[in-house]
């Protein structure tokens, strides 16, 4: 058919025939309308790139009905000038259907979690993820990667603005986010940059009193599997959260009483060891029957899950439960006992703060802890190859007898200082 104007008449007026039937406006050089055998009809633009000799190259616009003439008229104009500005329409369609799929935020934070987290940030890939899981994919959903701004991330942190933790925290796993994105190819530009990151937490210095650590250690008691067991090996061994929470028995050592911590999963991706003290031994002992474990502990599977499949998790809503059983625990002493508020991570300087006062030595307690700096850092770090294995055994064997000690109201003044582990 010839050229003629694109108008509802003229749509209207169209019927289709044996094979697709073309109309081609005549104002609008290369905007038509496709008729098929089945009567469908589609607006298109037609055009070159290149002069001529160039390919002739046809861009959907869309169907009659859910567009008109007019408005689809309006998009051919746009197209036509971007042809003139040397943009292949076709192209950025290409790569807008690309990005809507393999840009889109919701399946990028998973592709991000395998390849990133998992393999930059071993030991706390599951709460990062969780972060964005829980604050940042309820915000931009699906919204390709291009197309998120400053104005999306500050929506996403908006809510836990008060939380200045878990706001600090949201706030580097995005920056990672999006850095990884642009080091990939896949992002120009982080939308992130120049932003201004939430003020971090202050610094805190919670050390738990015996007293505190007696109710906690108790209230844990009341909570249950498995975050309350979990509790009480983080009190004996003052390992990080994540690691005790992803502990599997493979990892454990029935004859050796110890726990070897490989550095695939360690914060610092350096492994460490735990020799396991009378007490972390006994709630181990009542986790392994718990699984139906007649003798000695099993050999394969998490110590610490809900599903049996993965480790546990949701740790905010159990210790806020963990918190309410603390409360009831205070409430039945003779002498109320007033407990400060405190974090998982504050057992860790607890447990070294009460070595302190044991009298252990500072190398053995960075060793317990697994840290790579102060005693075990540059040159003595280098050269001091021993593992301080004894020392920490007889450290927290210590640590777990002053533990009992307080629970079982014993004089929490008599102190015993431990010579062979200061010499």
């Amino acid at each position: 058919m010839g050229k003629r104007r694109i108008s509802k008449s003229t749509v209207d007026a169209t019927h289709s025939a044996a094979k697709d039937l073309f109309v081609w406006d005549d104002k609008l050089t290369g905007f038509g309308l496709k008729v098929t055998p089945s009567g469908s009809k589609v607006y298109l633009y037609q055009y070159r790139l290149g002069g001529r000799g160039a390919k002739v190259r046809r861009y959907t616009i869309g169907r009659h009905g859910t567009l008109t003439p007019d408005g689809a008229r309006t998009i051919a104009e746009g197209l036509a000038l971007k042809v003139a500005s040397g943009v292949d329409p076709q192209r950025v369609k290409v790569e807008q259907a690309r990005q809507a799929i393999d840009l889109a935020f919701d399946a990028y934070v998973d592709t991000f979690a395998d390849d990133c987290l998992k393999v930059k940030w071993k030991a706390s890939h599951e709460y990062a993820k969780s972060l964005l899981v829980t604050y940042a994919i309820p915000v931009l959903r699906n919204k390709p990667l291009p197309q998120i701004t400053a104005k999306d991330i500050r929506a996403v942190i908006a809510p836990v603005k008060s939380k200045l933790a878990t706001a600090h925290n949201l706030f580097s796993v995005i920056r990672r986010l999006f850095r990884w994105a642009v080091n990939e190819g896949d992002l120009e530009i982080s939308p992130i940059d120049g932003m201004e990151p939430p003020a971090a937490p202050a610094t805190r210095d919670v050390v738990l009193t015996d007293d505190e650590l007696a109710v906690v250690w108790r209230a844990a008691g009341d909570l249950g599997y498995p975050f309350g067991p979990m509790v009480r090996i983080l009190i004996l061994t003052g390992a990080r959260r994540e690691e005790v929470a992803g502990l599997e028995w493979p990892e454990l050592s029935h004859n050796a009483l110890q726990w070897s911590l490989p550095a695939s999963r360690a914060k610092n991706d350096t492994a460490a060891s735990w020799p396991l003290s009378s007490l972390a031994v006994a709630e181990l002992d009542a986790l392994a029957k718990r699984s139906g474990k007649a003798t000695g502990w099993p050999r394969k599977g998490f110590v610490f899950s809900t599903t049996g499949e993965t480790s546990v998790s949701g740790f905010s809503r159990s210790k806020t439960r963990l918190d309410k059983l603390v409360i009831k625990e205070v409430a039945k002493l003779k002498e109320p006992v007033s407990v400060q508020t405190w974090r998982l991570h504050d057992l860790r300087r607890t447990l070294a703060t009460g070595m302190q006062r044991l009298g252990v030595r500072f190398e053995v307690t960075e060793a317990i802890l697994n840290h790579v700096s102060g005693s075990r850092s540059g040159v003595a770090g280098i050269y001091q190859r021993h593992d301080w294995g004894p020392e920490k055994k007889v450290a927290l064997q210590s640590w777990a007898d002053h533990i009992t000690s307080v629970l079982t109201s014993a004089d929490k003044s008599n102190v015993v200082q431990l010579a062979s582990v200061r010499a």
